[in-house]
């Protein structure tokens, strides 16, 4: 899907390239990721809710009420199948996790990449308005001008945070 037409140039090639990523990440998967995604992706529906209600209701109506019993009070075999389902879906259900983990790991590191490259853009402005302001004779609060035009050390914020934050 493309961009409002009303749109600027810049925002529609951002949404574009966004586009883009999303839709290689999805042609990408492997096929027991696609697997994993329809039945995560079934597994977390209301038809799923509706389907098994009826499935179950179904079971003990015929195995409460019918002629032919298979599976009596306590419903043994009931308990077998729902439990192995629980299983596998929960194993499908933590596959589909693991690649949307991999998938927001994979932004966040380009949301880093593009906020260090943002902060060396607003340093490199911030020390060409310090020259045009001295060669104009401008004079400028230096105090914070100091701080903010001088490069910062992702590895610094990253140790304060590490001291500040409380751990898990």
């Amino acid at each position: 899907m493309a961009a409002p037409a009303n749109t600027g140039k810049a925002i529609r090639e951002n949404i574009e390239a966004v586009r883009k990523l999303e839709h290689e990440f999805t042609r990408d998967r492997t096929l027991s990721d696609r697997v994993a995604d329809l039945i995560g992706g079934f597994g977390g529906s209301l038809k799923f809710v509706a389907f098994h209600a009826l499935l179950f209701g179904g079971w003990i109506a015929w195995n409460t009420l019918g002629a032919r019993r298979f599976d009596p009070y306590p419903f043994m075999a009931l308990s077998v199948a729902v439990n192995l389902e629980a299983i596998f879906l929960s194993a499908f259900v933590l596959m589909k996790q693991n690649r949307m983990s991999k998938r927001e790991d994979l932004r966040a590191h380009l949301d880093l990449q593009i906020n260090l490259l943002s902060e060396q853009e607003m340093t490199l402005v911030l020390q060409l308005l310090r020259r045009i302001s001295t060669r104009l004779g401008v004079p400028l609060s230096t105090e914070q001008l100091d701080e903010l035009s001088g490069d910062t050390s992702v590895e610094d914020l990253a140790s304060q945070l590490r001291e500040t934050l409380p751990e898990d």
